[in-house]
């Protein structure tokens, strides 16, 4: 298959040899910052053995940045590219990981799981304080960049939902993955070179974090993504 026949998805087979490409990926490019580990849920009965487990990266401090933090932080995305909001090529606001602060931390949890309904990667998450209560959709928006709390003002629900986590059995916040297969084949098809097809499945989930992970103000490194 070449990328002009490819209708953006990838099968559950290549979710996995993808999410194993991209932790390692991750892991040797930010050694300096938690790694994605790989989860297989030893009692998921209902799934076959090739659809068991998710990506995972969890407590993840995420802070903007500002006065009190800027002596106390290491940013997730230091120098090289600079990704803005579509739309608003003048908002850069990205997300810092912070090391130590004296006011009080906010905790993030982030899943990377295989939808077969849509057959593409989605990103669940939940935000809660250091004494482990909850955040509401509400206190996750104040949160979040400019750019993305204005999307969500727009269309709440389609852009983030809570379901129950497919895994854990807990209700969890998720992007919604409608249209993630028409804007992926574009991200590829954009591509001058025009990858071929093993790359692009190799490649996909690094790209598709490379977008999604904006909607925290996360992105990934420059060099990864080479």
């Amino acid at each position: 298959m070449d990328v002009l026949h490819w209708d953006g998805t990838i099968s559950v087979k290549y979710f996995r040899i993808g999410a194993f490409a991209f932790a390692q990926n991750w892991e040797n490019h930010n050694s300096g910052f938690p790694p994605w580990s790989w989860v297989c849920p030893k009692h998921h009965w209902l799934a076959s053995p090739e659809e068991k487990g998710y990506l995972s990266w969890e407590k993840i401090c995420i802070s903007r940045p500002n006065e009190e933090d800027v002596d106390q932080i290491s940013q997730i995305d230091t120098r090289e590219e600079e990704i803005s909001c579509p739309g608003n090529e003048d908002v850069i606001d990205d997300a810092i990981l912070v090391q130590s602060s004296n006011r009080e931390l906010h905790y993030y949890d982030f899943h990377i799981v295989y939808s077969s309904t849509f057959r593409v990667p989605v990103l669940y998450f939940r935000a809660y304080c250091s004494d482990g209560r909850p955040f509401s959709l509400d206190e996750i928006e104040k949160e979040l960049p400019a750019c993305s709390a204005k999307e969500l003002s727009k269309s709440k629900w389609t852009f983030i939902t809570q379901e129950e986590h497919p895994y854990l059995k807990r209700p969890w916040f998720k992007l919604h993955p409608c249209g993630t297969a028409e804007w992926m084949k574009l991200l590829f098809l954009s591509d001058a070179a025009k990858p071929k097809f093993e790359v692009v499945l190799e490649l996909y989930l690094l790209s598709w974090f490379s977008v999604v992970g904006q909607v925290f103000g996360l992105r990934i490194p420059f060099k990864i993504s080479n």
